[in-house]
């Protein structure tokens, strides 16, 4: 796909969409097209399978259900046709889902004819926008749209209003296992969490340790670093074996214990050593200074 056309096409199509989409039709404003606001039953809305969004709040959508029944569906959803009377959700599934519990019969909608890629990327707008993504929705949408549309992790960041390394760090989730996602997706892990294991040899494991003792993320980024380091050097983080001492140092040490009636160690090298004196009282140490005094 060429940068500039793809920049020109989203400047065409979701500026003018996003811009009308999610908005009360207002008294006085200019007429749309006929089928551009009006109300269907609610049965013949379906919601969209592409929709990177899948989480949804049991106790926010029986509160929206209740902000419905008192005030109605503010703001219509946004559907597409996709047979004769039957409409696919664009933006606005949690408005829909929340009006079958308030028990509606019928919903307000604004109609837009639009293609496949068109559809996801305003569903990832409007999600992302509203914080309504957990982050492995957010990733699983950016890779949904790059692999079956061509995006550039640029024309992403044009998009969602974001950075491309938020992007790209964004899509660096999807690297992680099965268990370490159900988990980011459950919210027991953060964005910032997740990231850090990513580079690391059991992601499973250490998430497990991490939400059992509740670490940060600073602290979750040092022991990742730690397993890092263990993975590249096998003997990091392992306390090194005493060198065993030979029998004449041991005999050493037996024959200076018993001289002064103390623990004496002697720790000898090839490049010299250290000879170590245990004592208990100060009685015991002004021996020793006398005895070294008269040698």
């Amino acid at each position: 796909m060429n940068d500039d056309n793809s920049r020109r096409r989203l400047g065409r199509g979701l500026a003018a969409l996003i811009g009308e989409m999610d908005q009360p039709v207002q008294a006085g404003a200019a007429v749309q097209p006929v089928n551009a606001d009006r109300r269907i039953p609610i049965e013949f809305v379906s919601r969209n399978p592409r929709n990177p969004r899948r989480t949804f709040d049991e106790s926010e959508l029986q509160d929206l259900a209740s902000s419905i029944r008192q005030h109605g569906i503010v703001q219509p959803v946004v559907v597409r046709t996709i047979a004769d009377e039957r409409y696919e959700i664009i933006a606005g599934e949690r408005r829909w889902r929340a009006a079958q519990l308030a028990g509606f019969t019928d919903i307000p909608v604004i109609v837009r004819d639009v293609d496949d890629r068109t559809a996801l990327e305003i569903a990832i707008v409007e999600n992302v926008q509203r914080s309504d993504l957990n982050p492995l929705e957010e990733a699983m949408g950016y890779d949904q749209l790059i692999a079956e549309h061509g995006y550039t992790q640029n024309d992403l960041g044009e998009i969602i209003g974001k950075s491309r390394s938020h992007v790209a760090n964004s899509l660096r989730l999807l690297k992680l296992p099965e268990p370490v996602r159900d988990m980011l997706s459950s919210g027991s892990l953060s964005a910032g969490h997740a990231r850090a294991l990513i580079p690391t040899s059991d992601p499973v494991t250490l998430a497990r340790s991490i939400i059992a003792k509740g670490l940060s993320v600073r602290d979750t980024e040092r022991l990742a670093q730690n397993n890092i380091r263990a993975q590249n050097d096998p003997t990091y983080g392992q306390a090194s074996k005493p060198q065993e001492k030979d029998a004449d140092t041991l005999a050493l040490e037996r024959t200076l214990s018993d001289s002064l009636g103390l623990d004496v160690t002697v720790n000898h090298k090839a490049s010299g050593g250290q000879l170590r004196i245990a004592y208990k009282t100060l009685d015991q140490l002004e021996e020793i200074c006398r005895l070294l005094e008269r040698r």
